[in-house]
């Protein structure tokens, strides 16, 4: 009896508090979990560390019950996560009985001496507002994981949000506010009825609870960061290695090839040049000028080749008239010489 009359005493206490609203939670207050009929829910209760020693409990607004932390039953469980300062409540089978206001409670042992952390609102329906394809998704740090959420019809015009409990941060769907972290991408699929969220880059502190959320339904994820792979970091090392030094190398020998042309390109006009003037050279004109009173002027043309016998060649030479000398030229001003290849005498 004695026990009895204790847990009125609560209730009423417990009641009491929340109907005066004394150091209420409010930050999702406004926000409706909405749950397949037979489905389950876990559902995280944030505390400050300051409270880390305290009582807490999951109080229902329904049946006026309440449990605390490190309760199993069968459809309920309520445990304390003190390293994580939160504890989740864990609600299975549920069904439309279900329908109705939830208090995460704090006993401070202060004044106030009840805190509600949470009060979330319980909807069973059979096309839940917002749901989730998977409410714990894992990945490793530095990798990416990939979270889907479904709404239903009547919410395919309301805002879309991926919100993390413990700081209240939200993305929104379509916003390119540049305080938005670019690691958390989210795409929207109108026609589908759900909108992806991508978080790129993972780092162990993005571990935690999040939510989807279309207008005021939300559904909880629990995403897992754990420590990246040894296996997937020598991967990536012997990708780097067996991929960019090759092409690296290739594209130093390319480098180096195309260098060669330019200079060999630009060097090649000297060179024949000098081919032009090293065969020019081979045919030696020499003028021996005659005296002033020698009547005829020589001239001896020595051909490059002139022991090659398969050669049947004419050289044609013009010789003009030297000043100062005293031999004149005919009378036609030209003089034609027909020049025949000859040999040395030894």
């Amino acid at each position: 009896m004695a026990a009895y009359a204790k847990t009125e005493i609560f209730y009423i206490s417990i009641g009491f508090w929340l109907i005066v609203g004394v150091e209420s939670y409010s930050g999702w207050s406004n926000y409706t979990l909405t749950i397949y009929p037979g489905g389950s829910v876990t559902i995280p209760c944030h505390y400050d560390k300051k409270y880390t020693q305290q009582k807490k409990s999951w109080f229902s607004g329904i049946d006026k019950t309440y449990k605390y932390t490190n309760t199993t039953e069968q459809n309920l469980s309520v445990i304390d996560h003190p390293d994580q300062s939160l504890f989740t409540v864990t609600m299975r089978n549920l069904q439309n009985k279900h329908n109705g206001h939830y208090y995460c409670v704090v006993e401070t042992g202060e004044q106030p001496p009840i805190k509600t952390i949470y009060e979330p609102y319980l909807k069973i329906q059979s096309a839940p507002g917002v749901f989730v394809v998977n409410s714990s998704v894992s990945g490793h740090e530095g990798g990416d994981i990939s979270v889907q959420c479904l709404y239903s019809s009547g919410y395919q015009n309301e805002v879309k949000q991926w919100c993390r409990y413990k700081d209240q941060r939200c993305y929104t769907v379509g916003r390119t506010d540049t305080s938005q972290n670019p690691s958390v991408q989210i795409r929207d699929d109108d026609g589908g009825r759900s909108f992806t969220v991508l978080m790129t880059g993972l780092r162990r502190t993005d571990s935690g609870w999040y939510f989807c959320s279309a207008g005021d339904a939300m559904n909880p994820v629990h995403i897992n960061v754990t420590e990246a792979e040894p296996g997937k970091t020598k991967d990536t090392e012997n990708k780097l290695l067996t991929v960019w030094l090759p092409v690296s190398a290739v594209l130093l020998l390319l480098l180096i090839l195309i260098s060669v042309f330019i200079w060999r390109l630009r060097r090649r006009p000297k060179q024949d040049e000098q081919q032009i003037r090293v065969r020019n050279g081979s045919r030696n004109n020499d003028a021996i000028y005659s005296k002033p009173e020698d009547p005829v002027i020589y001239s001896t043309i020595n051909d490059e080749n002139p022991n090659d016998a398969d050669k049947d060649t004419t050289t044609y030479s013009t010789i003009d008239n030297i000043p100062g000398s005293e031999a004149k030229p005919p009378a036609g001003g030209t003089v034609y010489s027909s020049v025949a290849p000859h040999q040395q005498q030894q």
